[in-house]
């Protein structure tokens, strides 16, 4: 009778060490799934792009148990804390503002912001592109807000059009509130259309998302014009979003987001969905 209970425990052992994966962690991630080069939808519906590949490596390496669908990104913070999902991995910079609302692992990304307009358009060039003007510190946001005021007589009067709730439309509401007429989207595909039909005079967005878009076809007429901002309210670069208290998850992903960091695998990515490296050292 004790050999048979011994037997019994024994098996229920070998068990428990042959499933560790029953004990990996499920976690439900959102993604916009229309934001190339980040991430997108495919005409099959299966989502991909740099995020959908550095998700399933970020997940291996935290052992943890994930599956991904697309949101749309106005909703995307809503839904997180409503438990729909667990976590957001859609381009999302940490800014002060969604850092009130949202629990963000370190960064994993950044590009910075800036315009594009139509070359046929009525807006053809901006000063100072491909200049880089960072609002991390007050001596930056210095340099940067003479930029702003540099920019503001040649925008003044135009229809720009952003993404709804992204961090393009914070940057306008902080700097060129009754300079230009805002125009918000969904989608930034749909701000594409729009610069395309001359509804809209420039848009802004990521500068690895104009830099893809324009090399689109259909998209021909597209440039992009104009300094590129990076960091202070436009956040601390793109960020995996969590909810408030979630921290033992966040320690997971923190430490898989530093280890993809140390061996090259965002970098790698990088290089292969942007043609440079995005990643935050």
């Amino acid at each position: 009778m004790k050999l048979n209970i011994i037997a019994a425990l024994a098996l229920v052992g070998a068990a428990v060490v042959a499933s560790p994966a029953a004990a990996q962690q499920k976690v439900r991630f959102a993604t916009e799934g229309a934001f190339r080069p980040w991430n997108w939808t495919e005409a099959d519906g299966s989502l991909a792009g740099f995020e959908i590949d550095l998700y399933k490596d970020l997940c291996k390496r935290a052992e943890l148990d994930c599956t991904i669908q697309s949101q749309a990104f106005e909703g995307a913070i809503p839904a997180l804390n409503a438990g729909k999902y667990d976590a957001i991995i859609s381009g999302m910079s940490a800014t002060p503002k969604r850092e009130e609302v949202v629990l963000f692992t370190i960064p994993y990304g950044s590009t910075g912001q800036s315009f594009a307009v139509s070359k046929t358009g009525s807006m053809k060039e901006l000063p100072d592109t491909g200049q880089l003007f960072p609002l991390s510190t007050p001596a930056n946001e210095a340099a940067a807000q003479a930029e702003i005021d540099k920019l503001k007589p040649v925008l003044k009067g135009k229809v720009m059009g952003v993404q709804t709730a992204s961090i393009a439309a914070s940057f306008v509401d902080k700097y060129l509130k009754g300079v230009v007429d805002v125009r918000e989207y969904k989608t930034t595909e749909q701000h594409d259309l729009d610069l395309a039909a001359g509804r809209v005079d420039l848009i802004m967005a990521s500068m690895a998302y104009l830099t893809t878009a324009a090399s689109k076809q259909g998209n021909e007429d597209m440039a992009i014009k104009g300094p590129r901002f990076q960091g202070g309210v436009l956040g601390r670069g793109s960020s995996i979003g969590l909810r408030k208290g979630d921290e033992a998850l966040k320690a997971k992903l923190d430490k898989a987001i530093m280890a993809a960091n140390a061996d090259g695998t965002i970098e790698k990515l990088s290089q292969k969905y942007f043609g440079y490296d995005v990643s935050v050292k």
